[in-house]
């Protein structure tokens, strides 16, 4: 699903993994919305990301999760 948010940026759900997941994505966890702040590459395919709020979330390279991500068209 793409919508078109004020601005002009585009906003789509998709599924990222360890590999695709970006500083800015939106993931909803326990029905909050937490945006990422920064990530680190942990060993086997693994990532920690640190989320704005403060809270770590550690993904395994298999782990997939839908986010929110925003992009600015062009």
């Amino acid at each position: 699903m793409r919508v078109y948010a004020p601005g002009g940026a585009l906003v789509s759900n998709i599924e990222v993994t360890a590999n695709t997941v970006q500083r800015g994505d939106v993931i909803q966890l326990g029905g909050h919305a937490f945006r990422v702040k920064d990530l680190f590459q942990l060993p086997q395919g693994a990532k920690q990301l640190i989320l704005e709020s403060g809270e770590l979330l550690t993904i395994h390279a298999r782990t997939r999760l839908v986010v929110v991500r925003m992009q600015r068209r062009r």
